[in-house]
């Protein structure tokens, strides 16, 4: 059985995320919107945003349905008395000055780059990220320099669901005209990518990161079909997933 596409999810799996601070971007989002001509105390601003924030939160965990960003800022500020929707202008502006500090702390894990290189040569390459915020994950991958390696990129805000759901990696697959015996899925989410990957017939590769550790896995009691610490390590264990069908 041949192996014809590999699909890789993104943060944690191929870049780290070095000294990022969430506090200092929701600083920035409060001057970038106040900036655009919104009058808010930055103490209420923000407990609105959080509250919006959690709200939304449990809807996309639960039901695995992406909401952007966009939508629980503009209801932060709807909150606060302002007329705004989540495709306000200011409100995009904003959220690209919000993220910015989030892209500048990607930085490619060891072998990333290597890998790439090798598995476009073999395969069809695919990319499946949770982001509230599609922009973030095109802008950061051309920063990092990968995004010539993807024959797809599929982010959860522009399909509006998330993994683990079955439908983002049905749509990922027919993206790359590939069945899901003849794909496997390589990722650092024990639920979100082993989990979801194996329910869409995927074979799966468990990375460890900075994000879910070796006990992470443990604990979900997720059985990928092979675990790495190193991104090197994943052409053998293709080898072995897919015997002499790679």
């Amino acid at each position: 059985m041949p192996c014809r596409a590999v699909i890789f999810d993104y943060i944690g799996t191929l870049v780290n995320c070095i000294d990022y601070s969430m506090v200092n971007s929701e600083a920035k989002l409060y001057a970038a919107l106040t900036a655009e001509g919104f009058v808010l105390e930055q103490e209420k601003f923000l407990r609105a945003y959080r509250d919006a924030h959690q709200r939304y939160r449990r809807i996309r965990y639960e039901q695995f349905r992406e909401v952007t960003n966009a939508v629980w800022v503009s209801e932060a500020l709807c909150n606060l008395g302002f007329k705004t929707t989540p495709k306000d202008e200011r409100v995009k502006i904003a959220l690209n000055i919000f993220f910015q500090d989030f892209i500048d702390t990607l930085e490619l894990r060891r072998g990333a780059k290597c890998l790439l290189a090798q598995t476009a040569e073999q395969y069809r390459v695919g990319l499946i990220s949770n982001f509230t915020h599609a922009p973030v994950v095109h802008k950061s991958l051309r920063r990092v320099g990968i995004h010539n390696y993807f024959n797809a990129v599929v982010i959860s805000q522009e399909v509006k669901c998330r993994k683990p759901s079955l439908r983002i990696f049905c749509d990922t697959l027919s993206r790359l005209g590939v069945q899901a015996h003849e794909a496997v899925f390589i990722g650092d989410s024990p639920l979100e990518d082993i989990k979801g990957a194996k329910e869409a017939g995927l074979r799966t590769v468990f990375v460890s990161s900075q994000f879910n550790s070796l006990e992470d896995l443990a604990q979900s009691r997720q059985v990928p079909d092979e675990i790495v610490t190193e991104l090197e390590d994943i052409p053998h264990k293709l080898s072995r997933i897919f015997p002499g069908g790679t």
